[in-house]
Formats: structure tokens, sequence, C-alpha cells
């Protein structure tokens, strides 16, 4: 028995060896192309706040902000939501900060996240209980995709495109009558600076791994 023993320790001593050895698998990492400061402005009809009791359709809004190269920190310092119908967007607590991009691919779609982290909006909407004010917020996600994706939302727009749908936002203030949730729809462009700080958003932005 004691002549087996020894050559089984050995083969497990052997192959813990090469275990150790072994490179652990790394987890993907994200290249923003195109990072510093960004502008994102609205490519869909409109950008939607929806809740139970109404909504705001706006036909124009523009984000502006700043990420890393890593895809970290993305920090929205400026959000406006203009020509909005039945009611009025305003957004709050500027700047929304410690959002990211990440590359994670889906085949025949997405190539990646756009997280805002601190998002919140108002919406004064005038229903048949009057006018009413209501305010939501909360990190709301949306999917990216590279201007080369044929899977984006607007194809005949050759730019980066990130498209939120129906994003759950939470009640954070405004009337007792507000429902307790809303949903924000939009797709939006983005763009970087060639010449950064130079306010001319005139780059591509792309994610690779």
């Amino acid at each position: 028995m004691a002549q087996l023993t020894r050559p089984i320790a050995v083969a497990v001593a052997t192959a813990a060896a090469i275990t150790l050895a072994a490179p652990s698998a790394s987890a993907a990492t994200t290249t923003v192309n195109g990072s510093g400061n960004i502008q994102a402005n609205l490519v869909s009809p409109t950008a939607d706040v929806t809740t139970s009791l109404g909504g705001g359709s706006c036909t124009a809004s523009q984000l502006s902000g700043s990420v890393q190269s890593s895809g970290a920190a993305l920090n929205i310092s400026g959000a406006t939501f203009t020509g909005c119908d039945t009611a009025v967007v305003v957004a709050q607590n500027l700047p929304w900060n410690n959002g990211n991009i990440t590359y994670a691919p889906v085949e025949g779609g997405r190539d990646g996240t756009l997280s805002i982290a601190g998002f919140r909006v108002q919406a004064t909407v005038t229903s048949w209980f009057g006018t009413i004010t209501c305010a939501y917020g909360g990190t709301i996600t949306a999917n990216f995709f590279n201007p080369d994706n044929a899977s984006r939302p607007y194809p005949a727009v050759a730019e980066a495109q990130a498209a939120l749908t129906g994003a759950s936002v939470s009640k954070t203030g405004g009337s007792f009558l507000c429902p307790g949730s809303a949903t924000v729809t939009a797709t939006y462009q983005l763009l970087g600076e060639t010449t950064a700080g130079s306010g001319t958003f005139d780059q591509s932005v792309s994610i690779t791994s």
C-alpha cells in the first residue's frame, strides 16, 4: 500500500503545480476610443419620460460630459430636454457622476452598455388633476452600439448610439399623486472632440476590449 501511496502523492502535487502555473482567465477590458469630453444628441424622434399618470415627449435633448478611456467615470455635467409636449422636463442634481461605459458585446446586437449614475429629472405635467410636478431618478443603462454596428437603432446615423428602452427610474419627490416609478426611452448619438478642450464635437466614439 505504501508503494501505491507515493506515486499518487507525486501525481497530486504535480497537478497542483500545473494548476498554479496556469494563467487565470482575465475579464474583458474596455477601451473607449474618442474618450475625454463627449456630447450626446437625441437621434430618436423623441425622448420620453412616461408614468402611469401620463408623461412627456421631447423632440430635442442633449447630454454633455466626459469619460475615461477605460470607460470609467462617465460624468454628465449638462442635460437639456426641449420641444416637450404635455410636460416640462428639467434635469436635476447635476452633475450625474460615476457612470460607466462597458464593452459587453452580444452577437447580432449591442457592443456594450452605457450607464448613467445619479440620473434625475423633474417633469411638470398638466392633467385632469391639475398641474402636477414629479421627480424621478436612479441609475439608467442603455445599450451601446459602435458606429459600424449594423444593429444600431438608426442605421442612417453612422455614429455611436446609446439606446434607452423603457429604463426604469423611481420617484424621488413631488406630489403624492405622482406614481412610484417612470420609464425613460430615448436614443442618442455620441461624439467626442478631435481636439481636446475645443468644444467642437466631431470625433466618432467606439468601444473595444
